[in-house]
């Protein structure tokens, strides 16, 4: 399962903003899922309005989708969704249907797995995995030496607070940060790395 625990708001998510703003979403009685609260997503999203149109998306631990469906739903240019579980793929995929979502991709796979090929550039990535599971070095890594980034990425990170800040690589810098309870919401951009040659005295 790519989600930890929640307590309350099981069966549903509601799109906040953009062109699905209002759609109320069915969400499967699994256990440790737990969509992103709409007071998060609200923040989060503002802080991501400036460049998410047209942008590439990829969220790591889709779950019941409410990331990558609101960045569709405000109008980025595409968006992957990563869920190890079977069923709660399934329903992604039928959840994509209903708002006939061609720009969206569910892959039902390991999170890890899938980041260890060779990746494509994306500009806006999501990291929400389980609590306590140990995914989230692996996870930084993978997106960054295995090119899933572009340039100037937006990586969204969210983690518990007791375990501070992510080890995220030397050329991500914190962008906005805020903390609701045990959890840590962070937001990354990533700096272009310049070669010793790019250098000039």
């Amino acid at each position: 399962m790519n989600k930890k625990p929640r307590s309350g708001g099981a069966g549903q998510i509601r799109i906040i903003g953009g062109q699905w703003r209002g759609r109320k979403l069915p969400v499967p009685d699994s256990a440790g899922l737990r969509p992103t609260t709409d007071r998060v997503r609200e923040t989060l999203f503002n802080w991501l309005a400036p460049t998410l149109q047209e942008a590439r998306c990829l969220d790591c631990f889709a779950g019941s989708g409410a990331l990558g469906l609101e960045a569709l739903s405000r109008y980025a240019g595409r968006t992957t969704l990563i869920e190890l579980a079977r069923p709660v793929a399934q329903q992604l995929t039928r959840n994509v249907a209903t708002l006939k979502a061609e720009q969206a991709h569910v892959v039902n796979a390991d999170t890890l797995t899938w980041l260890a090929q060779p990746g494509e550039p994306h500009d806006v990535v999501f990291i929400d995995p389980p609590f306590r599971k140990g995914m989230l070095d692996s996870t930084l890594n993978l997106l960054e030496q295995q090119g899933w980034l572009s340039e100037e990425a937006l990586i969204y990170i969210e983690s518990e607070v007791e375990n501070g800040l992510p080890p995220v690589p030397d050329n991500w810098l914190l962008h906005r940060e805020k903390i609701a309870g045990q959890v840590a919401y962070r937001l990354y951009q990533r700096q272009n790395v310049l070669k010793e040659s790019d250098h000039v005295a």
